[in-house]
This record gives structure tokens, C-alpha cells and sequence, in this order.
């Protein structure tokens, strides 16, 4: 069943950055849109985890995409979710897939993808992807438009 919020707890409402992802409350609300089939976009091109080795702050831009089905996600409590990894420790391929997980699970959409385009530390970036499955026929799906890292280059 779609987890929907009746009452956001975070729209129009002051509301502190959790402490933990684990902590953090989605509120996802009724789709608009419900009939139509378009694709959401959401970047966060300043996202930061800790590695869970050494503690040190690691940086990505992640992009998110999903179509959805009869709820959307509220942006708020989107941000406040991405932005309790600010003191998370957690590899990236965890952060990035568990994000998306969480977000498919909870939302439903109809299709969903992340890209995490993490930036270099030891001189190797990692870019880590996960989708739900295939898109549905007739989305479109633009390139997510992140492009390799260069360096200096």
C-alpha cells in the first residue's frame, strides 16, 4: 500500500534537520497528476555522507528521477531527509542505493533511478546508479546530465 502523509508534518511548518536518515519522516502526498505519466526530478548537487572508515566528509551530487504513481514525494522533507547524511557514516554505494530503496518502497512510483556522482577521495571518484526496473514505455527520460569527472582537466 502508497504510505501517504494526510497532514505533511514539515510543509508550512518549522521543522529541524534529523538526526539520522533513520530518523528522518517522509511525507509524500495524493499525485496531482495521477493520470498522466511524466517524469520528477530532484538534484542535490552539495549532498555529503561521512565515510565510515575514517570519519572524513565525502561529497556527491546526487540526481534523482522517478514517475510517479499516485503519490509524490514533498520536497521538504526530501531535503531534510538528504540533508541528515550530513553526519551519516556510510559507503557510497549504500547511501546512494538505500535512498533510492527507501524512496521506492515507500513511495510507489511507478519507476525510479538515482545517479550518485561522488566526488574524488584517494583520486578515484565513484559514481554509483540503481533503478526500480526498466522505465515504462512512452516516459521520457532525459540524460541526467552530470558529466564524468576531469579533474582540472
Amino acid at each position: 500500500m502508497t504510505k501517504t502523509t494526510p497532514d505533511p508534518i514539515h510543509l508550512g511548518q518549522q521543522s529541524a534537520l534529523p538526526a539520522s536518515p533513520d530518523e528522518a519522516v517522509l511525507d509524500y502526498v495524493a499525485n496531482p497528476r495521477g493520470d498522466a505519466l511524466y517524469l520528477v526530478r530532484f538534484a542535490a548537487p552539495e549532498f555529503t555522507s561521512l565515510c565510515p572508515v575514517t570519519g572524513q566528509p565525502d561529497f556527491a551530487h546526487l540526481v534523482i528521477d522517478y514517475a510517479p504513481g499516485e503519490t509524490i514525494v514533498e520536497s521538504k522533507s526530501l531535503k531534510l531527509f538528504l540533508g541528515a547524511f550530513r553526519n551519516h557514516n556510510g559507503f557510497h554505494e549504500d547511501v546512494t542505493v538505500g535512498i533510492g530503496a527507501r524512496l521506492f518502497e515507500e513511495m510507489q512510483p511507478r519507476w525510479l533511478r538515482i545517479g550518485g556522482y561522488w566526488y574524488p577521495r584517494g583520486g578515484m571518484p565513484i559514481d554509483v546508479f540503481w533503478q526500480s526496473g526498466a522505465a515504462p514505455d512512452g516516459l521520457w527520460v532525459p540524460d541526467q546530465g552530470v558529466p564524468g569527472y576531469r579533474g582540472r582537466g
